[in-house]
């Protein structure tokens, strides 16, 4: 499983999710197949985290999202 953060280039916000297909998942934001990320295109993967199983990365996309991404980012020095 992975947990990842992609910035919009066009609005230069962030959105934070979790797939077991990384790959194909970042291509469906960028083809516009989910809704909200739809109006955000295109979307640039900033950083991925593969964690061991779902409770692990619905503990960490949960953690990330309550800090709110951009200040994880910068906590962490990711940006």
């Amino acid at each position: 499983m992975y947990v990842y953060i992609l910035q919009s280039e066009k609005t230069k916000k962030y959105y934070c999710g979790q797939t077991q297909d990384l790959v194909r998942r970042l291509y469906r934001h960028n083809s516009g197949l989910e809704p909200y990320t739809k109006s955000g295109l295109p979307w640039k993967l900033v950083i991925s985290f593969e964690v061991n199983d779902r409770a692990a990365s619905m503990k960490l996309e949960k953690s990330i999202k309550k800090r709110g991404i951009r200040r994880y980012l910068e906590d962490h020095k990711l940006v």
